[in-house]
C-alpha cells in the first residue's frame, strides 16, 4: 500500500447513503401511480396532480439533502430549481424567478448591513461600552451580553451578530481565570448568546431571513402585506420577554461559579480607548442604516412611502456602502452566497408546493387531525411543529414548508392567518435543541465550552419555556394588542 493510499481519508458512506436516499424518494414519489384525492370534512375532493406530486418529490429530496448536507445547502437549492424545470413541475421562469424574489434581495441587503457594522468596528465599540457599563459582576455580564446581542439583531442578521460577539465573549472568558476549561459561566455565556440571538432576531425584519421569507409567502398567499412596523409591534414584547427570561434561565441552570471577574471593566476601557474617536466610515454606516430603518418604519404612516417596496429601500443602503467607499469589491467575497442561495431555494420550493396545489392537498389531509380541535390547540400544534422542524432544517426552509399548509387549514378552524404567521415566526427563530438549527448555535459550539449533548439538555427546558410563552401571548397578550386570532369558520363544503 502506498503512502498516498494509506493517508487517504475513508469513503463517506453516510453521505452517499443520504444522497441516494434523497434521489430514491424523489424517483419513487414522482413516478409512482396517482395518490388518492384529499377529502375535506365537507366531502370536497382535492386532486393531487402529477405536478403537485412532483413538488412533494422535490421537497423530500431537498429536505434530506438539507438536513444531512450531502452537498452545500446552496447547491441543494439550485437542485430545487433544476428539478422543477427538468421534470416539468413548473416552468423554468416560475422556478428560477423565485431565486431573485424581492425577499431574497432583502436578505442580501440585511447581510450587507451586518458586514458593514462588523468591518467598521461599530459592533466592537458598542460591546466595549457595554462592558464599561455593566462592570465585573458575572450576573450583569450575562445580562449585558444578552441585551447587546439582542439589540444588535434589530439591525443586522443574527448570524453576523453571533460572529461579531463571539470574539468578545472569548476575551471576557479569558479574564474569568479558568483558562480553556469548560465552566458553568462559559456554557451560559456561549449557549446564552446563541439562544438570545434567536430571541432578538424575531423583532425586526433585519434580524434574520425568515421574517422576510414568511412575509413574502404571506403576501403571495393572502394578498396582504405585513409592514416592518407591524411585525416589530407584535414581536418586540415577546422577543424581549424571552431575552430576560433566558437571562433568568441561565442564572438558574448555569449560575457562574464566580460572582465577579476582577479587572474586566479596565480591560474594556483600554480596548475602547485603542479604537480612538468614531471614524468617518462608522459615522456614515450609522447614518445610512439608521435612515433606511427610519424610512421603512415610516411606510406604515406615510402613504407615499408605502408605495415604495421595502426591498428597494433597504437596497439603497447596499448601494450607498459602495458609493461612499465603506465597502469595496473585495468585500463581496465575504457575502455568504451559500446562505443566500439557501433562502432562494426555500422560496422556490415553498411557492412550488403552493402553486401546484400540493400544499393544499397536504393541508386537507392534515386537517383531519385537527377537525375536532380548538383554534388555540391548532395554533400551538403548528408552533410546536415548526419549533421541532427548525431544529432539523434551516428555519427559512421550515417556514417555507409549513406556512402555506398552515394558512390553508386555518379558515376551517376559525383561526386568523396573522396569528399563524407570528406564532410560526417566533418559534422558527429559536432552535434550542440542535447545533444545526441555526448558525449562532454552531458559532457558540466553536468555544468548546459544551458538547452537543449538553446543548440539547439545556435546550429541552428552554424549548418548553418558549412554548409556554407563545401560548400566553396567543391566548392573552396579542389579542389585547389588537392582533386578530379568531375569524368566522369556513364551513365544510
Amino acid at each position: 500500500m502506498s503512502a498516498a493510499t494509506a493517508t487517504r481519508p475513508g469513503f463517506d458512506y453516510k453521505r452517499l447513503f443520504f444522497m441516494l436516499l434523497g434521489i430514491a424518494l424523489f424517483v419513487i414519489v414522482y413516478y409512482c401511480p396517482a395518490w388518492p384525492d384529499a377529502i375535506d370534512p365537507g366531502g370536497k375532493h382535492f386532486v393531487l396532480t402529477k405536478e403537485a406530486k412532483g413538488a412533494i418529490a422535490v421537497f423530500l429530496l431537498a429536505g434530506i439533502w438539507w438536513v444531512f448536507e450531502v452537498v452545500p445547502i446552496g447547491v441543494t437549492s439550485l437542485a430545487i430549481g433544476v428539478l422543477q424545470a427538468a421534470f416539468l413541475i413548473r416552468s423554468p421562469k416560475q422556478a428560477f424567478n423565485d431565486f431573485m424574489d424581492p425577499s431574497v434581495l432583502f436578505i442580501f441587503a440585511s447581510i450587507m448591513i451586518g458586514l458593514v457594522f462588523t468591518k467598521t468596528g461599530l459592533t466592537k465599540r458598542l460591546a466595549y461600552k457595554m462592558l464599561m457599563v455593566v462592570g465585573e459582576k458575572t450576573s450583569r455580564i450575562y445580562l449585558g451580553v444578552f441585551v447587546v446581542t439582542a439589540l444588535l439583531t434589530h439591525i443586522m442578521a443574527h448570524t453576523a451578530v453571533a460572529a461579531t460577539i463571539y470574539p468578545l465573549l472569548l476575551a471576557i472568558y479569558s479574564l474569568y481565570g479558568e483558562g480553556d476549561k469548560p465552566t458553568k459561566f462559559g456554557k451560559g455565556l456561549f449557549i446564552g448568546m446563541a439562544f438570545v440571538a434567536g430571541a432578538g432576531s424575531i423583532i425586526t425584519l433585519l434580524g434574520a431571513a425568515r421574517g422576510a421569507v414568511a412575509i413574502g409567502f404571506y403576501k403571495q398567499i393572502m394578498g396582504t402585506e405585513i409592514s416592518f412596523f407591524e411585525l416589530t409591534y407584535y414581536m418586540a414584547p415577546i422577543g424581549w420577554t424571552l431575552v430576560f427570561l433566558l437571562w433568568g434561565f441561565f442564572m438558574i441552570f448555569l449560575k457562574p461559579e464566580k460572582d465577579v471577574i476582577p479587572g474586566l471593566r479596565e480591560k474594556a476601557r483600554e480596548l475602547n480607548a485603542q479604537m480612538g474617536p468614531l471614524s468617518r466610515d462608522e459615522i456614515m454606516a450609522a447614518i445610512l442604516v439608521g435612515s433606511v430603518i427610519l424610512i421603512m418604519s415610516l411606510r406604515s404612516f406615510i402613504p407615499e412611502l408605502k408605495a415604495i417596496d421595502k426591498t428597494a429601500i433597504i437596497l439603497v443602503s447596499s448601494i450607498s456602502f459602495f458609493v461612499f467607499k465603506i465597502l469595496d469589491i473585495n468585500d463581496l467575497e465575504d457575502i455568504p452566497w451559500n446562505i443566500i442561495l439557501l433562502f432562494a431555494g426555500a422560496m422556490s420550493i415553498g411557492f412550488c408546493l403552493w402553486e401546484t396545489k400540493a400544499a393544499e392537498w397536504m393541508a386537507v389531509n392534515w386537517l383531519v387531525l385537527f377537525q375536532k380541535s380548538s383554534g388555540f390547540v391548532f395554533i400551538m400544534s403548528i408552533a410546536f411543529f415548526v419549533m421541532v422542524m427548525t431544529n432539523f432544517i434551516m428555519n427559512v426552509a421550515a417556514i417555507a414548508i409549513s406556512l402555506p399548509v398552515a394558512l390553508v387549514i386555518a379558515p376551517y378552524l376559525g383561526v386568523a392567518p396573522e396569528v399563524i404567521l407570528f406564532a410560526a415566526l417566533v418559534v422558527a427563530g429559536m432552535p434550542f435543541l440542535l447545533l444545526v438549527g441555526a448558525a449562532p448555535n454552531a458559532i457558540a459550539y466553536d468555544s468548546k465550552q459544551f458538547t452537543p449533548g449538553e446543548f440539547f439538555m439545556y435546550g429541552v427546558p428552554a424549548s418548553i419555556m418558549l412554548m409556554v410563552v407563545v401560548a400566553i401571548f396567543v391566548k392573552f397578550i396579542w389579542p389585547l394588542m389588537g392582533m386578530p386570532v379568531e375569524v368566522l369558520k369556513v364551513l365544510p363544503g
